[in-house]
């Protein structure tokens, strides 16, 4: 029998070397910075083939498909059945807040921090090296293995999708990007976006010249800034500072010759539970919405103040929901900006069955519409579920409970995977039971101990399911 701690602990020196030279490659998305060569700009690109470099090196085949995902691949190429490992190279943008740089990875207090740490460079290698040593100790295999890389799941998952247009799908796959014991459903998906527009009137008491908030829908935004003339700036100030003495926030405020300058810091959190963040720029909207505007400053403020600030569940908007057995569903305002009288509201939900990508989209049509804007769906997922009976399930849980002898039980998330992608996919590890969740936060780290942990889990669940077929 296969001891697979041993066998991580045999690797855990190359393991961490290879993770970090992963970590040391930024990897956001910057379509600014898009080419044909870099479709989704350079980051992503050089996460892709650095990680790709590592497996040829191991002596995988390997695949990169126009540079926006790529996979490595075991086992007989002409094998009836594919068993995919769905991981990512991209990360979210840093952001403010770091302790340390989130580029350079550090180990403190048995912690490694960096963007990507625990989301998903640090599971995504641990998951790789399970493969390596299936790989190396020769295991026999009924299906083929494709351990498959996208490069922008934070985004729009365009590489992701390239791969199902060109490539057959997978037999069955899990993705370890989520947590431990497993995620056998994800909540709908879908992201929306409420415009404002109209002249401010240049008489009026308070012109909002800007507003900035929020660089992803998936993200609560953790700081928000707004540019304000005004006719009584020490009024201004006085009810600004006063806010932020009675708000769970801070903040600060100065003045120039461009106008009133105003900053909040909130806590930035995933924006699948966005009730563990403090959303910074709903704050500054409510704040703004008590002063005196008008035009689509007015209808911008407005809209975020009562429909969505302080409201993670969509009850404003009428859109309160809950499944027996997906939950609540749970909104999150990740981007707010406001610039040439044009104001832009970035909301992204995550839903359970029993409703719909329709009925989220007519109730914020509906709540546009009643501050004199519009409103238009964009991306949507709907919700994703295996059984609890499928062989997949039973057996990435009884893998989990012999080499933890945690409890076993499925569960369903808000968070979205590439798991998703597959009718018998899921979402595996690595985050262990009681972790702090640093995903998409400064100082995002993962404890260095649950990577080899992880990684042994992952050996003997991919060992386990490529034994099998469904003949």
């Amino acid at each position: 029998m296969t001891d697979w701690k041993a066998e991580v602990d045999k690797r855990k020196a190359d393991l961490m070397t290879d993770l970090q030279t992963m970590l040391e490659v930024p990897s956001v998305r910057d379509d600014s910075k898009a080419s044909d060569d870099a479709p989704l700009g350079p980051g992503p690109k050089a996460g892709l083939e650095t990680f790709l470099g590592i497996a040829k090196r191991d002596g995988f085949r390997v695949k990169n498909i126009d540079n926006v995902v790529g996979y490595v691949e075991l086992g007989d190429p002409d094998a009836k059945e594919t068993l995919a490992v769905l991981a990512h190279v991209d990360e979210m943008p840093a952001g403010t807040g770091w302790d340390t740089d989130p580029f350079t990875p550090t180990i403190k207090d048995g912690k490694l921090f960096a963007r990507g740490a625990s989301d998903d460079k640090g599971p995504g290698m641990a998951a790789y090296y399970g493969l390596k040593i299936v790989s190396e100790l020769g295991l026999p295999l009924k299906r083929k293995i494709r351990f498959i890389v996208g490069t922008d799941e934070e985004s729009d998952w365009t590489g992701m999708t390239r791969y199902f247009e060109v490539e057959p799908a997978p037999t069955l796959g899990f993705s370890p990007d989520a947590e431990f014991p497993i995620i056998n459903g994800e909540k709908g998906n879908i992201t929306l976006k409420a415009s404002f527009d109209g002249n401010q009137n240049a008489d009026t008491v308070n012109t909002l010249v800007s507003f900035a908030s929020g660089e992803r829908d998936n993200m609560v935004p953790a700081e928000a800034d707004a540019v304000v003339t005004s006719s009584d700036n020490e009024a201004f100030v006085a009810a600004f500072t006063a806010f932020l003495d009675k708000a769970p926030v801070t903040g600060e405020v100065t003045t120039d010759g461009d106008g009133i300058h105003l900053h909040v810091d909130g806590k930035a959190s995933h924006g699948a539970w966005p009730e563990n963040g403090i959303n910074a720029g709903t704050y500054l909207g409510a704040f703004l919405a008590m002063q005196t505007f008008d035009g689509a400053a007015a209808n911008f403020v407005q809209f975020i103040a009562d429909d969505v600030h302080d409201d993670t569940v969509g009850a404003h908007l009428g859109v309160k929901i809950t499944d027996d057995v997906m939950g609540a569903l749970s909104m999150n305002i990740g981007i707010m900006n406001f610039k040439d009288n044009h104001g832009e509201v970035t909301l992204n939900f995550r839903y359970p069955k029993n409703t719909s990508a329709e009925e989220i989209t007519a109730a914020v049509v509906k709540g546009a519409e009643m501050h004199h804007g519009t409103a238009v769906a964009g991306r949507a997922m709907e919700p994703h579920y295996v059984s609890p009976e499928d062989p997949i399930v039973k057996t990435l849980l009884n893998v989990y409970h012999d080499q933890t002898g945690l409890p076993a039980k499925e569960e369903v998330v808000g968070g979205g995977t590439y798991g998703r992608l597959m009718k018998r996919g899921v979402a595996f590890g690595a985050m262990f039971p009681g972790v702090q969740d640093t995903m998409h936060q400064p100082n995002e780290f993962i404890p260095v101990d649950d990577i080899y942990r992880a990684s042994a889990i992952y050996a003997q669940s991919i060992a386990e399911l490529a034994a099998q077929t469904d003949d």
